[in-house]
């Protein structure tokens, strides 16, 4: 026996290492290495609207917990909801529609739904954010325009209050 750690083990042998009940994510330790890494980082130095978002979803103040800059190889999800698989992203001026597309279709191959915000919302429509946010958390992915004439699914006020917040006054 090398008397290595599995995890340096599989970094020596450039191998995928093993994750949970023994599946890999099918990239190299090396690599999920510096996903993590990464994922500290913009951790430690986040953009103005995530840390504004952070203040929001932080310690399960909207009835759910969130942790920020979580690593789902081969991607970081800005927001992770994992008990509910419910990531929100944060998109700047630099995002690409197409690969933003591709992203999501991928991390929904993997049971996750993406609600995807922008800056400008983040910075200047908060409560709609959050509204969305609530409503992603309540089950629908992302609110439609216009609801189902059957009724189907949460009104925005049942969610608020199965969540125990509210909006009033609020603008969305």
């Amino acid at each position: 026996m090398s008397g290595l750690t599995p995890r340096d083990e599989a970094k020596r042998l450039s191998t995928p290492p093993l994750q949970g009940r023994g599946k890999g994510w099918g990239v190299s330790a090396a690599r999920l290495e510096e996903l993590h890494a990464r994922a500290k980082e913009m951790r430690n130095n986040p953009t103005e609207p995530e840390k504004r978002l952070w203040r929001l979803l932080s310690r399960k103040q909207i009835g759910a917990k969130f942790r920020r800059q979580s690593v789902i190889p081969p991607y970081i999800a800005d927001f992770l909801c994992p008990e509910l698989k419910l990531i929100v992203e944060v998109d700047g001026d630099t995002h690409d529609q197409p690969v933003d597309l591709r992203r999501d279709a991928a991390l929904a191959a993997l049971g996750y739904r993406v609600a995807r915000v922008s800056n400008q919302d983040v910075m200047t429509n908060i409560e709609g954010v959050l509204e969305l946010i609530l409503s992603a958390l309540a089950g629908s992915s992302v609110p439609h325009p216009n609801p189902s004439p059957e009724g189907e699914g949460l009104a925005a006020v049942e969610a608020q209050k199965l969540l125990g917040i509210s909006l009033e006054g609020s603008v969305g």
